[in-house]
């Protein structure tokens, strides 16, 4: 069994690598963990002797094949738990990440696949991440930013990029949640704000609020 700080880390590298090429930078996974840069690097060096990472000095870090399978197999944990406590147990998709960190660290390979079939083998969590299968395979979708949508196109929002309360909170005073389908009705030149409508009602809604929404454009 794996220490939570050591499976901490393990995701952590993971969703850095989802976000770059190339080896994972000390000072990255440091402001990820929320810890110092000399913390990290002799966390580094153990998760390299097990052979969890790859792991050079000012080259960066790369998970190994039994890394990777570690790190997938949390944020399966994770993501199942947080379609458990949003669909079962009634939390909102705001309230629910810090419980599951909590969470994915139980240790149970059959609680987990008990839960899984519980739920009837969910492929998306909450907000819309892909849930990894027993395997670790990730079956990803087809979406695409707000912001790449033109003009009169319509989408259905499938997931959030920025998964922060603050974010998931405003789309809430908003009336925007998964599933929901949106047409872009105008953008302004100024600042790239888009005008949207949803449910028959206009709304304006910032570039930056645009690109952390995913959704599915219609074909």
């Amino acid at each position: 069994m794996a220490s939570f700080t050591v499976e901490n880390y393990l995701k952590a590298i993971y969703g850095l690598s989802q976000k770059q090429r190339g080896g994972v930078s000390t000072n990255a996974i440091a402001e990820a963990i929320g810890t110092k840069a000399a913390t990290v690097s002799d966390m580094l060096k153990k998760l390299s002797a097990n052979k969890l990472i790859h792991y050079k000095k000012y080259q960066g870090t790369t998970l190994t094949t039994k890394g990777a399978a570690m790190a997938l197999n949390i944020i399966r944990k994770h993501r199942l738990w947080e379609v458990f406590l949003v669909e079962k147990l009634d939390f909102r998709w705001d309230e629910v990440h810090d419980l599951a960190e909590e969470l994915e660290h139980i240790d149970s390979d059959e609680l987990i696949n008990r839960l899984e079939a519980f739920l009837d083998n969910p492929k998306f969590d909450p907000h819309g991440d892909p849930i990894p299968d027993k395997s670790g395979v990730i079956h990803q979708r087809e979406q695409v930013a707000l912001t790449d949508i033109q003009v009169n196109e319509a989408g259905v929002v499938t997931g959030v990029k920025d998964s922060s309360k603050e974010f998931l909170q405003f789309l809430d005073t908003q009336g925007i949640e998964l599933g929901d389908r949106l047409v872009i009705k105008e953008v302004f030149e100024y600042d790239k704000s888009r005008t949207i409508e949803l449910d028959g009602k206009a709304m304006t809604l910032s570039h930056q609020v645009c690109k952390n929404l995913y959704v599915k454009t219609e074909a």
